[in-house]
């Protein structure tokens, strides 16, 4: 995996505000490892992208935990 380049945080940061429509879209470099970045929307964490480039193409991978109890309907 390789770093991600602060401008493709803009670029991605950018990507999804366009793409979802949504100006509460922030990424946030991480400390610990530089092949990913911090999904935030509207304050609040909601994922990660990771990038890759090992088979010479680069993709992002957006991934993105919904736990159970924060679901409409859960027993909470």
């Amino acid at each position: 995996m390789a770093d991600i380049q602060p401008e493709e945080v803009s670029r991605l940061q950018a990507y999804l505000q366009n793409k979802f429509k949504n100006t509460g879209f922030a990424l946030k470099l991480r400390d610990k490892t530089k092949d990913s970045v911090e999904v935030i929307l509207n304050g609040e964490f909601i994922g990660v992208i990771y990038k890759d480039d090992e088979d010479g193409d680069i993709s992002y991978d957006f991934n993105m935990a919904i736990l159970e109890e924060d679901l409409p309907g859960s027993s909470d």
